[in-house]
């Protein structure tokens, strides 16, 4: 099966995790830097997720899933211990046609969460459709190594740049001519890229 490749905005949309334990804390945290309505259920929680919780982050009810839960949800993760509650929380995700994913069990997974590399608004996205995600894991960490921090920085210029560009008259075909050439440089290059957000400003 071939998977589709998407970045989704999450912000303000309510999500469901089923699960709070040291499974499901590195899935929480995701959606609370997506600015996603969080409701966690989960009989017992970790440390995280009781900070997150009392500090109003997230919502957390202590108890088991019920069918309920999945009431005007837009993404469900299970991430329980049990199997058997996985697939439940799956197939009744299913029967609602919302995207569900159950952690380390690709039979139930609408959706596969991909190693990812970020560097401020730069996000790299490995995905080996759950085959290997020791692979994956291999990838990112090369990644790492060869897009350092600084590439932030010098997407925040190169966006800089488009900005000034859109907002002035220029032909469409020198515009993306300018851009492809000044994104052809590297980070080594910002101050380079300073003049030249200064000149079409």
């Amino acid at each position: 099966m071939s998977l589709f490749p998407i970045f989704l905005k999450l912000k303000s949309r309510e999500c469901l995790v089923v699960g709070a334990g040291a499974v499901a804390e590195s899935k929480i945290e995701s959606l609370i830097v997506a600015e996603s309505k969080i409701l966690v259920v989960a009989p017992e929680a970790g440390s995280k997720v009781n900070v997150w919780a009392r500090s109003g982050v997230i919502r957390w009810e202590p108890r088991k899933f019920q069918r309920s839960d999945l009431e005007n949800m837009f993404l469900v993760i299970a991430a329980t211990s049990s199997r058997d509650v996985n697939r439940q929380v799956f197939e009744e995700a299913q029967s609602r046609n919302i995207l569900c994913n159950a952690v380390d069990d690709p039979e139930y997974c609408d959706f596969y969460y991909p190693a990812v590399v970020r560097r401020g608004d730069l996000q790299i996205a490995i995905s080996t459709a759950g085959h290997s995600p020791a692979l994956a894991q291999r990838l990112r960490r090369q990644f790492e190594k060869d897009f350092g921090p600084e590439y932030g920085d010098w997407l925040q210029h190169l966006g800089s740049i488009r900005k000034s560009l859109f907002a002035r008259e220029i032909d469409p075909v020198e515009r993306r001519r300018v851009l492809h050439e000044i994104a052809a440089g590297s980070p080594a290059h910002v101050e380079t890229v300073k003049v030249e957000r200064e000149n079409f400003q």
